[in-house]
C-alpha cells in the first residue's frame, strides 16, 4: 500500500471514529501521532543506536534504555510539540476567549428578556409582531454571543412560550427561534470567522467586513418571510391584544428602547467598528467587548460572583476545545500532507475537469452533508484545509469561499435529521411540541439560506462591496 493510500485510510478512520462518537480533538491527535510515527519511522537509526550500545559492552539496563530511547526518537513528537506551541502562540486566536467571555456574561445579565419585551411593544403594529421581535432579539443576541445553543435555549425559554401563549402556530414559532439563533456564527463579531481566518490565512478584518452584509441580508430575508407569512396566513400569528402590549406612549417606548436595545447594540457596533476601521486589532476589540459586557452587566445590576464564575468557566472550557481542535488538526493535516494525501486528493479533483461553479457546488454540498454529524468548529478546522489548496486551481477567492461556507453552515443547524437547533429547542419546549413540528418549521429557512447563497454567487458584490469600500 502506497503512502497516499495510507493517508486516505487515515482520513476514513477519522470519519469512522467521529461517527462512533469519539472526542474529535483527541482522535485527531492520536491519529496524527500514530500515523506520523509510521511516516517518520527510521528503523535503521534505531538499530544503529542499539548496535553501538552492544558494541560498547553496555549492561542489560543500558541496552533496554537504548532500545526505548531509539523507539521514541521519532520526529513526530517534535512536530506535535511545535504544533501545540504554534497554536497557543497564534495572535488571531487570542480574540476567541475574549469574545466568548463577552457573550457568556451578556447571556447571564438578564438583558435579553427586557430586549424582547421592548421590541415586541415597539413592533406591535407589524404582522407577526412577536415573531419579528423574537427574530430581531435572536439576531442581536446571537451576534453578541456567537453560541447557537445558548441563543436557541435562552430564546426558547423566553420567547417561545410567549408565542405559544399568544396562540402562534407551533411550526411558525419554532422556525423563528431556530433560524434566528444560528445567525451568530455568520454576523460579526463571529467566532467562526476568526477560526476560518486562522485556518486559511485570510485577514480577520476583511472577513468581518465581507460577512456583515451577507449576514444582515440573510436576516432581512428571514424577516421578510416572517412578515409575509403572517400577512398571507394571519391565523398563524394573531394580532396582540391590549393586555399583551399595554398602553405605552411614544416617549415611554423610546426610553425602553434606549435602556434595552441601545446598550447592547452600541456594544456590538463599538467592537465591530473598532475592528473594521482599524482602531483596534480583533484581539484588542475583543478585550474592549469583554470589558463592555462586564460594565453592561453591572449597569443592569446582574453582575454577581456566581454569574462571573460561570462565565469564566464556560469561556475556558470552550476555548480549550477550540485550541485543542487546532492542535489535533494541525498535527493530522501535517502528516496527511506528508504522506501525500493532500496531493492525491488535489490530483483526483483536478482530474475531474470541473468548472469553478461545479467545484463550488460539490464543495458546498459536502460541507452541507458534513454539517449533519459535525459541529462547525470540526468542519472548519479539519475539512476546510482540504479544500483550500484547490481554490487557486479553480480561481476562487478564499475570502468569498469562506463567506459561502459560513452561510452554508446555517443549514447544518436547520436541516433534519441532525439539526441541532431543533434538539436545543425540543429540550426546553413544552411536551406537546413535537420534534417533527420543529423540523417542518425550520425547512422554509433552510430554503432561504440556499436562495441567499445563490444570490451571493450571482451578485458577488454582496460580499465584496464593504471590504472594497473600506480597504480598497
Amino acid at each position: 500500500m502506497s503512502d497516499p493510500q495510507i493517508a486516505v485510510g487515515m482520513l476514513l478512520i477519522l470519519l469512522l471514529a467521529i461517527f462512533l462518537g469519539f472526542p474529535v480533538a483527541f482522535t485527531l491527535m492520536a491519529l496524527g501521532v500514530a500515523f506520523g510515527y509510521y511516516a517518520y519511522f527510521d528503523a535503521g537509526r534505531m538499530w544503529r543506536s542499539y548496535e553501538r550500545a552492544v558494541e560498547s559492552g553496555a549492561d542489560s539496563w543500558t541496552l533496554t534504555e537504548s532500545w526505548v530511547g531509539g523507539f521514541f526518537n521519532n520526529r513526530i513528537f517534535d512536530l506535535f510539540v511545535n504544533q501545540t506551541y504554534s497554536v497557543m502562540a497564534n495572535d488571531v486566536l487570542t480574540a476567541i476567549p475574549l469574545f466568548l467571555f463577552m457573550g457568556y456574561i451578556v447571556e447571564r445579565a438578564n438583558i435579553v428578556d427586557r430586549l424582547f419585551n421592548t421590541l415586541f411593544i415597539a413592533t406591535r403594529r407589524l404582522p407577526g409582531s412577536m415573531a419579528v421581535a423574537a427574530l430581531i432579539t435572536c439576531t442581536l443576541f446571537a451576534t453578541a454571543t456567537g453560541i447557537v445553543g445558548a441563543v436557541v435555549t435562552l430564546m426558547g425559554l423566553l420567547a417561545f412560550p410567549a408565542m405559544l401563549k399568544a396562540k402562534y402556530d407551533v411550526k411558525y414559532a419554532s422556525g423563528v427561534i431556530c433560524a434566528g439563533g444560528t445567525l451568530g456564527i455568520l454576523i460579526p463579531p463571529s467566532i467562526l470567522l476568526i477560526v476560518y481566518a486562522a485556518t486559511s490565512g485570510v485577514s480577520v478584518v476583511r472577513m468581518y467586513a465581507a460577512a456583515l452584509l451577507p449576514g444582515l441580508f440573510l436576516a432581512g430575508l428571514y424577516l421578510t418571510y416572517v412578515i409575509g407569512k403572517a400577512v398571507l396566513q394571519p391565523h398563524l400569528a394573531p394580532k396582540p391584544t391590549k393586555e399583551q402590549v399595554g398602553d405605552h406612549s411614544f416617549l415611554e417606548i423610546t426610553w425602553m428602547m434606549f435602556t434595552s436595545f441601545v446598550p447592547l447594540a452600541f456594544l456590538i457596533l463599538a467592537v465591530l467598528g473598532a475592528i473594521l476601521f482599524g482602531f483596534a486589532t480583533p484581539s484588542e476589540a475583543a478585550a474592549i467587548g469583554a470589558l463592555g459586557g462586564l460594565l453592561l452587566a453591572a449597569a443592569y445590576r446582574a453582575l454577581t460572583w456566581q454569574r462571573l464564575k460561570e462565565s469564566v468557566y464556560l469561556t475556558a472550557r470552550t476555548t480549550a476545545m477550540v485550541c485543542w481542535l487546532f492542535v489535533g488538526s494541525a498535527t493530522f493535516a501535517s502528516i496527511f500532507a506528508y504522506l501525500g494525501g493532500q496531493q492525491f486528493i488535489s490530483e483526483f479533483v483536478t482530474g475531474l475537469d470541473m468548472s469553478p461553479l461545479m467545484f463550488l457546488i460539490v464543495a458546498q454540498l459536502i460541507i452541507f452533508l458534513l454539517g449533519w454529524p459535525l459541529e462547525w468548529t470540526e468542519i472548519i478546522v479539519i475539512f476546510i484545509p482540504i479544500f483550500l489548496p484547490l481554490l487557486p486551481h479553480f480561481g476562487i477567492d478564499p475570502l468569498f469561499f469562506g463567506i459561502l461556507v459560513a452561510v452554508n453552515l446555517q443549514t447544518a443547524f436547520l436541516s433534519p435529521p441532525m439539526a441541532m437547533s431543533a434538539y436545543y429547542l425540543k429540550g426546553i419546549a413544552p411536551p406537546h411540541v413535537r420534534i417533527s413540528d420543529i423540523f417542518r418549521g425550520m425547512m422554509p429557512y433552510m430554503t432561504i439560506v440556499i436562495v441567499c447563497m445563490i444570490l451571493m454567487y450571482l451578485f458577488p458584490q454582496i460580499v465584496y462591496w464593504l471590504p472594497n469600500l473600506i480597504y480598497g
